[in-house]
């Protein structure tokens, strides 16, 4: 891995693959929809659109034709906290990738007209959100977790906050915030390091781009998120054939020393068909298809969260499962074969996910961005090795015996009978 800062303070980091044919570029911008005022919610996610609409030297559709042209691929995404635009393509036509990603951040123009045409992609992705409860369960939870706040808020805004925003608000919000300080680019593939900060530098300094940046990069203030849901019940009543449950605790702030053993505490609990949830929900008394455990990870705060799909009338059921679940795991612990597996399914996923030159980007990318530095594999593979029984087992007694947070999306007119099983 190789790493260079120029004055502007834009970092370039690049990872070679001299074994592939392909490589991947991702420009990530430090900013998400937690950066937004409620006025502007979902700017980002907006503006992540509307880059793609036109540039002073190409339209819509010359952008997305280049890189479809030589059969590569090209996407962009956004998160709470940062947003990433990247493609991917044959190792000859990396310098073509390069110039249109950069082209994306430098010269977009966002005229009235894009604004207007993209405000209804925007609100149809809005639509088929809210038409989709196991994906619209995780904001639902958030915005319970969190409340009101900048974390609590959807991604993608709210049809009220999307209608309301204007082109000058939006393109305002672009020049603010897409700075060089504010920005990683990454690469990942059969490329040399020297000719990416050649092709990056030439690509960027369009339109003096890197001429506005300052002098040190800039990483996102740590700092806590206010959680004002500990202990709530959420039900948003919808007739669903399925109930939708999503109940979750206190987690670790992604610079948190115990992200490493909270990554397999979750792992053990509901990563995979041998974990506890899997084991007690599905296997052995057949009450629901999908169950799972993640964590997501934020600057400052963090959470834990379980889900489960149902049939409504085994929701409470599975409430009280889940509650019981993480309740003896708090009071009893793991046992070492749990634990031991749970290692090595953290551990392989990571390596396994990392085999193509896309996720290779992504990876070192986001590590830059977010921690301003980039573990190797073996110091990643060694930190999760070295979590003791002892780590899990305090981690498990600190977050799960806490109050929690139930959302749930059904055919439910009352929360009474989950509010009794959260209590």
């Amino acid at each position: 891995m190789a790493k260079t800062t120029l004055p502007s303070g834009l970092r370039i980091v690049t990872e070679e693959v001299s074994t592939v044919r392909s490589a991947a570029v991702g420009i990530w911008v430090n900013v998400g929809s937690r950066d937004e005022s409620k006025s502007v919610a979902g700017a980002s996610h907006f503006l992540e659109h509307l880059l793609f609409k036109g540039t002073k030297r190409r339209n819509a559709m010359e952008i997305s034709s280049a890189i479809e042209a030589v059969g590569g691929e090209m996407n962009a995404f956004t998160s709470k906290e940062y947003t990433c635009f990247y493609a991917r393509v044959l190792d000859k036509d990396f310098p073509l990738a390069v110039d249109v990603i950069s082209d994306l951040m430098t010269s977009s123009t966002v005229t009235k007209e894009d604004v207007d045409s993209e405000r209804s992609v925007v609100l149809e992705e809005i639509a088929m959100r809210d038409d989709d409860p196991s994906d619209l369960i995780h904001d639902f939870y958030l915005e319970g977790y969190y409340g009101d706040t900048e974390l609590g808020r959807p991604v993608l805004g709210t049809v009220e906050s999307i209608n309301a925003m204007s082109r000058s608000a939006v393109f305002n919000y672009y020049k603010k915030q897409y700075r060089p300080e504010n920005m990683v680019v990454s690469v990942a593939g059969n490329v040399k390091h020297k000719n990416v900060v050649r092709m990056v530098e030439e690509a960027l300094s369009k339109d003096h781009f890197l001429d506005n940046g300052g002098t040190a990069p800039e990483l996102r203030p740590v700092k806590s998120a206010k959680v004002n849901g500990r202990g709530k019940v959420l039900v948003h009543e919808r007739k669903t054939e399925q109930a939708h449950l999503l109940m979750g605790v206190q987690g670790v702030a992604r610079n948190d020393e115990r992200r490493f053993a909270l990554s397999i505490l979750a792992s053990a609990l509901g990563g995979g068909m041998s974990s506890r949830l899997f084991q007690e929900i599905r296997e052995k008394r057949g009450l629901a298809y999908s169950t799972y455990a993640y964590v997501q990870q934020f600057a400052g705060s963090g959470t834990l969260a379980f889900y489960a799909g149902c049939q409504p009338n085994k929701a409470e059921e599975v409430a009280k499962i889940i509650k019981a679940v993480t309740h003896d795991v708090a009071a009893h612990g793991l046992t070492d074969e749990e634990i031991s597996r749970a290692k090595g399914a953290v551990s392989g996923s990571l390596v396994l996910s990392q085999e193509d030159t896309g996720s290779q980007m992504s990876r070192i990318g986001k590590s830059e961005l977010v921690y301003g530095e980039i573990m190797s594999f073996d110091e990643i593979l060694g930190r999760i090795a070295a979590v003791t029984d002892e780590e899990i087992q305090q981690l498990a007694s600190d977050l799960l015996l806490a109050p929690t947070t139930l959302a749930v999306i059904g055919p439910f007119k009352s929360s009474t009978k989950f509010e009794r099983v959260n209590q």
